[in-house]
């Protein structure tokens, strides 16, 4: 597991983000005191280190950050992302989306996870009177009592418990502590994807997310992702290849099985198959799986309990939202929380009502978006491709579904016919309870 953050300061509540975590209040103390929250961060893993491959924040999760104030620290080892271009073997472009459609100041972010890692605990780390970091810890069970919520696991191999004030479980798609009467869909999907870390790819346009597309059984992707904070002059790209998922193990084993993936890429994108063959070629790649779930939940929050991140709502790749949406979760629980102050003490009932008028319409929105495009990217049916071709070329021809298509990309929509404001996210307090929403 690893964490999910509020902090206070100068008497506001922010989000630091989620990368796989469970978090709660400081034990003995009011969840929300006087001036300031006391957060405890269990992190399954000893410590952090730089483990993952890339990902793309959108305009939604770079307004998050720059409500923190740390988006000028991300864009110092990130690459700036000015859209994406998905391309058939044919070189016509299904998907030509880029931001500035959308707004002429946007762009995305594609960052190591790392590198995501390191940029939000640098910022959690200028609290260290309010963050309280605890490593080595598998949290086994809660149990939610009328005055807080007490926590069960092991540190270190060894039992402890401890109570709070209240819980986030933000503990990735698998969670086990997610409040199970809450999940209306929790299952994997049959299709995943393998990536890999390599040198920057300058053959292709380095501000462009790449894509590769022959029906839906075939995606390749390039994913500009800038520098880790152990080598920044070293830039970096995101290697991504779809494949179902009983095949992931078997990727690459052998070297014929290279050879004949990289002619087969070879005999539809020469240029990049000619790219991919001088990083890779002659050398030992280390490739990561990446699994997918589609979990769905009636609520993300009641009591003293709430939940964030791929745990409440985990969904496919498809339109690059999983980080994004945990940063928008984060943002919309500060926001929630300074909200629903009373004194000393939090009105939990407040709390949650003004969180899900936040996240709910967005998060379902996002959900079933991913959840319709995914069969047209990653499936075996044999007319899926065929109709993604003909609509998206169809779509793309007209100036209005153009702009959607980037605003939707942007992770900014709240519905098919309203969309959030970057600024009102980004700003550093909330001025009011009012969901943050305009139409279109």
């Amino acid at each position: 597991m690893l964490l999910r953050i509020e902090y206070r300061n100068n008497n506001e509540i922010n989000p630091l983000c989620d990368c796989r975590c469970r978090n709660s209040g400081n034990r003995k103390r009011n969840f929300i005191g006087e001036k300031n929250i006391q957060v405890t961060l269990f992190e399954k893993v000893t410590e952090l280190e730089p483990v993952g491959a890339g990902l793309l924040l959108q305009p939604a999760g770079l307004a998050v950050f720059e409500h923190l104030g740390i988006l000028d620290h991300a864009l110092t080892l990130g690459a700036q992302v000015k859209g994406l271009e998905g391309r058939l073997p044919n070189q016509q472009l299904l998907v030509n989306s880029h931001y500035q459609q959308a707004h002429p100041s946007f762009y995305g972010l594609g960052i190591h996870r790392a590198t995501l890692c390191h940029v939000l605990e640098s910022k959690a780390k200028e609290y260290t009177d309010l963050i309280q970091w605890e490593m080595n810890v598998e949290i086994s069970h809660y149990l939610e009592q009328p005055n807080g919520v007490q926590i069960f696991g092991t540190q270190a191999g060894l039992k402890f418990d401890a109570h709070f004030d209240g819980i986030i479980i933000a503990n990735g798609s698998r969670s086990s502590l997610r409040p199970a009467s809450w999940v209306k869909v929790d299952q994997a999907y049959p299709w995943g994807a393998k990536w890999t870390i390599v040198p920057e790819c300058l053959s292709l346009d380095p501000e462009i997310l790449h894509q590769f597309h022959e029906k839906s059984q075939l995606m390749l992707g390039i994913l500009p992702t800038g520098a880790v904070p152990s080598a920044p002059h070293q830039r970096l790209s995101s290697v991504f290849w779809s494949m179902p998922t009983p095949m992931l193990e078997h990727f690459l084993r052998r070297e014929v099985d290279r050879e004949q993936w990289l002619d087969h890429i070879g005999s539809k994108w020469p240029e990049t198959a000619t790219w991919l063959r001088s990083v890779i070629d002659g050398c030992s790649q280390q490739w990561l799986s990446a699994n997918y779930r589609d979990v769905v939940m009636s609520k993300m929050g009641e009591g003293r309990v709430g939940v964030i991140g791929d745990a409440a709502h985990a969904m496919s790749p498809q339109l690059g939202q999983g980080a994004n949406m945990a940063l928008l979760d984060a943002w919309a629980l500060s926001q929630s929380i300074q909200t629903s102050r009373q004194g000393e003490s939090l009105d939990w009932s407040k709390l949650w009502q003004t969180y899900h008028q936040h996240r709910k319409s967005s998060t379902q929105f996002y959900q079933f978006l991913s959840r319709l495009l995914t069969p047209l990217y990653q499936s075996d049916h044999w007319w899926t491709g065929g109709l993604r071709d003909l609509s998206f070329g169809w779509m793309y021809q007209i100036p209005y579904f153009r702009k959607e298509m980037a605003l939707t990309v942007s992770g900014l929509k709240s519905g098919m016919f309203s969309q959030m404001q970057y600024d009102d996210i980004a700003k550093p307090h909330i001025q009011n309870n009012t969901f943050i929403q305009s139409n279109i």
